[in-house]
């Protein structure tokens, strides 16, 4: 279906307009600011008033430029009450990036009763799905498999649509989903809205916005994004609920003078808070409910060296200028890479160094990489600080407290003290020593218990599918420690004109394999053999066999009778990157290492 000739517009904006000025409902408003969400960045302010309006819109920005809200609240200020069908669709590239505009959209809906968000993927499981279609929900987002696979069963009614994005379009159609993609929006209502959101506008997407779109406006935006030379960037991976004790060790290993904690929430800012002075630390939080008087003397506290942690939101922080901030932790990864630039920006001032170092849980992994090409700043990884480390620091600092109690003038005293100690009770004086350091250090103990060896992983039988997951095939052990591979059917092939980019891409997605867990891949005319996992875990294995690639079921089955064709001479793929051929070799490691796939 053809939406007419697009015609592009520009929105250009002279000064940085408030939420408020963008037409937003009041709830919407009051959540932002619990956010900690001041102004708009440019992608929201150019995007929210046209998609209120009604308009279509082409957005071309960089992941972590703060689009998922341009189209988000939107739509939420949009939603009619009272209707259980999805109104509201975003289709996404991955699972990862499904998940972090679903919990985007919960987190704005917050205020809004009645909304309920649902992420649909590969790999969870069909039941939790259904049940909440059933339920009845205002908005689905999903990945373009499994939003295919609901609609071949029936399970997901998109006739009452009205508002469809397409979020990283160019990265869909880089993993062959623009079957899927078209499938999709052929099939739902003529006259809903349109948003699509990409990086970069390939002919395909281009292609794709004048079929589908009407009379779009088209917002493009590079945000400002420099960082201080002087600041030395790092993070952690470190799951949610994992967070406070690896802040502690943090504090504990860190030589820091001064700090600010960065998180999305004005709640979170009093528990943290709270928590990290039960833990002996000294440390305040600031929000957008701390009357001003009790702002400038938490400031004042921190300046003077009173204080030496506040945990704080963006608005909070905006304006703040203490020259004793050694260092900032992003214990929320920051949504949009202009906020990371803002919180940055608070560390190394008046010349000093300073050291940045951000909490990333493993979903958030794309808004790392995101605010690492905005940036143009690589995020060096660190590891948490093991117990190990923890007791060395502790240990130091022991030795410092009592090299430094021996330069005191009362130290006479106390050894007169010692030594009467001593005669009256003929105990030794390293025995009076230890008894000394033993009081002085109370119930807590001095050192952390050690951590806890991790367990090597332990090899077990699937379920379900085991005998037709291992029939007469043989494995094939990879180097390393990888896991042994053997080979699969697909129902794909050279007729779908498939390449071996769509297959990784696509199974690794749906399946939540990585990378590396790819062998060989045969293509044939109509039909794959891809060596995999031999033990494929059983979500993965269900995941897989409803899998598409170019709108085609694969059908995942076991190769039986047919065997890879390793002797075929292998194309070299073109201009460096992912060839037509049958075959592809991917790069690995630093040693420049070549696994075939």
């Amino acid at each position: 279906m053809n939406r007419g000739p697009c015609h592009y517009r520009l929105y250009v904006t002279t000064e940085e307009p408030a939420f408020a000025d963008l037409g937003l409902d009041e709830r919407l408003l009051e959540t932002l600011a619990d956010i900690g969400y001041e102004n708009p960045s440019p992608i929201q302010a150019e995007t929210i008033p046209a998609l209120l309006a009604g308009r279509d819109v082409v957005g071309l920005a960089q992941t972590g430029t703060g689009k998922t809200a341009a189209f988000a609240l939107p739509i939420l200020q949009r939603l009619e009450g009272g209707q259980k069908a999805p109104q509201g669709l975003v289709l996404a590239p991955t699972r990862e990036l499904a998940l972090q505009v679903c919990e985007a959209f919960q987190t704005y809906a917050s205020r809004l009763p009645g909304v309920h968000v649902l992420p649909v993927y590969g790999g969870q499981g069909y039941g939790v799905q259904l049940s909440a279609l059933a339920r009845g929900v205002q908005v689905v987002v999903g990945t373009p498999g499994r939003i295919m696979d609901h609609l071949e069963k029936g399970t997901l009614d998109l006739s009452h649509l009205r508002f469809l994005v397409l979020d990283e379009a160019d990265e869909m159609l880089n993993m062959g989903f623009a079957d899927d993609v078209e499938t999709i929006l052929a099939g739902t209502p003529a006259d809903k809205q349109v948003a699509l959101f990409s990086a970069t506008m390939p002919p395909a997407i281009r292609k794709l916005s004048k079929k589908y779109l009407s009379d779009p406006v088209e917002v493009m935006v590079k945000g400002r994004t420099a960082t201080a030379a002087n600041v030395k960037h790092r993070y952690l991976v470190v799951p949610y609920p994992q967070k406070v004790d690896a802040l502690t060790r943090i504090l504990e290993t860190e030589n820091f003078e001064g700090m600010i904690v960065f998180v999305r929430t004005k709640n979170e800012t009093e528990t943290l808070a709270e928590k990290l002075r039960a833990r002996g630390f000294s440390a305040a939080a600031i929000n957008g409910d701390v009357v001003q008087a009790q702002r400038e003397r938490t400031i004042n506290q921190l300046k003077s060296g009173a204080l030496d942690i506040l945990v704080a939101t963006d608005v909070a922080a905006r304006g703040l200028d203490v020259d004793r901030i050694s260092h900032v932790v992003n214990y929320d990864l920051p949504l949009d890479t202009e906020s990371y630039v803002h919180r940055i920006g608070r560390t190394g001032r008046a010349g000093r160094s300073g050291e940045a170092i951000s909490f990333v849980t493993p979903r958030e992994r794309r808004l790392l990489s995101a605010i690492e090409r905005a940036t143009g700043q690589a995020l060096t990884q660190t590891p948490v600080p093991t117990a190990d480390d923890v007791n060395a620091t502790r240990l130091s600092r022991f030795d410092e407290a009592i090299t430094q109690a021996l330069g005191s003038e009362r130290l006479e005293f106390f050894k007169a003290v010692v030594a009467h100690y001593v005669d009256e009770y003929d105990v030794p004086e390293l025995d009076v020593a230890a008894a000394l350091a033993l009081a002085a250090q109370g119930e807590e103990p001095l050192l952390l218990e050690p951590d806890p060896e991790p367990r090597e992983r332990e090899s077990r039988p699937q379920r379900g599918n085991d005998d037709a997951l291992r029939p007469d095939r043989p494995e094939r052990r990879q180097r390393g420690d990888s896991p042994p591979l053997a080979t699969y059917r697909i129902a794909v092939g050279k007729r779908h004109r498939i390449t071996p980019r769509h297959i990784v891409g696509a199974l690794a997605n749906e399946g939540g394999l990585r990378r590396e867990e790819f062998g060989h891949i045969d293509i044939r005319l109509d039909h794959t053999l891809v060596e995999l996992p031999a033990h494929l875990p059983q979500h993965a294995w269900d995941a897989l066999k409803s899998t598409r690639i170019s709108g085609t079921l694969i059908e995942l089955t076991p190769a039986r009778a047919e065997s890879l064709d390793r002797d075929r001479p292998r194309r070299k793929p073109a201009g460096g990157g992912y060839g037509k051929g049958s075959t592809h070799q991917h790069r690995q490691g630093h040693k420049g290492k070549r696994r075939t796939y």
